[in-house]
């Protein structure tokens, strides 16, 4: 998910600049905004994305729980050429629970709270699985509306909750990060401006097609499981998050979300924790819902959401629930992506997490994904050796 292009910001920033300035700071987030992406900023911004934006605190516990430490890989010799390429900034990876490999890059460090992009919807997934369980959502089968009636005679009407999960609700929602008038890029003038989040969604009106016939990648889905964990649990997502996935993790502290104007999380992409925190969250899913012998997330909520059950077409990436799966996967791969090159992947045949942050503004080259999948494979096969 793209936030926004400068010239996005530009507009937003102009729209605000035509009236008395704002008490809260937001033509300053906005005029850090104008740089998000920028070649001599994004490395930067992309650690500090408080500067541009809203958020809300995330608790967590202090200090972090360690890792332990493994025998160290040495990688093989296009590893270099591939992650200087890619814009990396970070590299975490796991074997067996223990880190194996930790780097940072292009002045960064391991402390550095790094946005998640769109990574960060497979934590919207993993609480929808708590919530279930706890029986706050009754099933996945409900609609949405039964949760959040704010959507009645939107474009969600009608849709259940799976539909959404799977990223088949048939909603019309254009993703194009290219076209100013594009609804992505219109939802991140409400971002950028403190607009509201929930309105924005209430708002969209047309379906391409009946939920559940079709996967198409529609990033505002995820705003909508997340306002259905907030109405049925009472709890701001940053709550939930904090409670039920970021302390029994013991992450480390002062983690965030991007917020709307209205301290709603922005919770399709604006989660921002240390990779070796995003780390935690893929050994999590590595032990099928358990951390140091502590359940976290429903073991059959984890089976059933990181397997293919979306519709799409033979031969694309699979999609199960906010998670991704290479067509030619053996269970139990499957990995978390978000824009700009941010990876959580997890082999659980192999024992292997890596967790990657970037800031690859190539990212939607020809053939980038694909490569990204094979090094990430590469990596996992050389715990082997």
């Amino acid at each position: 998910m793209a936030l926004t292009l400068k010239a996005i910001l530009l507009a937003s920033a102009t729209t605000l600049m035509g009236c008395a300035i704002p008490k809260d700071g937001s033509v300053a987030r906005l005029a850090a905004a104008l740089s998000l992406f920028d070649e001599a900023n994004i490395v930067h911004n992309f650690s500090n994305m408080g500067a541009a934006f809203n958020t809300v605190a995330l608790t967590a516990t202090s200090p972090a729980t360690p890792f332990p430490e493994g025998k160290q890989l040495t990688f093989y010799s296009d590893f270099d050429a591939w992650r200087i390429a890619r814009n990396t900034t970070a590299i975490v990876v796991l074997k067996d629970g223990q880190i194996v490999f930790e780097d940072y890059y292009l002045g960064t460090s391991r402390d550095d709270k790094r946005v998640s992009w769109s990574t960060a919807k497979s934590y919207v997934s993993a609480l929808i699985g708590i919530v279930v369980a706890r029986a706050d959502i009754q099933s996945i089968d409900d609609p949405v509306t039964q949760y959040v009636p704010e959507l009645i005679g939107s474009a969600y009407d009608g849709t259940t909750i799976k539909n959404v999960l799977q990223m088949s609700s048939g909603v019309a929602f254009d993703e194009n990060y290219m076209s100013f008038w594009s609804d992505i890029n219109r939802m991140g003038r409400v971002l950028a401006t403190g607009g509201s989040m929930d309105a924005f969604a209430a708002g969209i009106k047309r379906r391409y097609t009946d939920p559940g016939q079709e996967m198409r990648y529609v990033s505002i889905d995820t705003h909508v499981l997340a306002m259905v964990l907030r109405n049925a649990t009472g709890q701001s997502l940053a709550d939930l998050l904090s409670e039920h996935i970021l302390q029994p993790l013991g992450v480390a502290p002062g983690g965030y979300y991007v917020a709307d104007g209205f301290d709603v999380a922005f919770a399709l992409g604006g989660l921002n924790l240390t990779t070796r925190d995003y780390a935690r969250f893929g050994e999590l899913m590595r032990l099928e819902g358990q951390f140091q012998g502590t359940r976290i997330v429903p073991a059959d909520w984890v089976a059933e959401s990181t397997v293919p059950t979306a519709n799409t077409e033979q031969g694309d990436l699979q999609y199960g629930y906010q998670w991704w799966i290479p067509p030619d996967a053996p269970e139990g791969e499957f990995f978390a992506l978000g824009i700009y090159g941010q990876f959580i992947y997890v082999d659980r045949p192999n024992g292997v997490v890596v967790a990657i942050n970037a800031a690859d503004r190539n990212f939607l080259m020809p053939g980038v994904l694909d490569e990204n999948i094979r090094s990430l494979r590469a990596i996992s096969e050389k715990t082997r050796r």
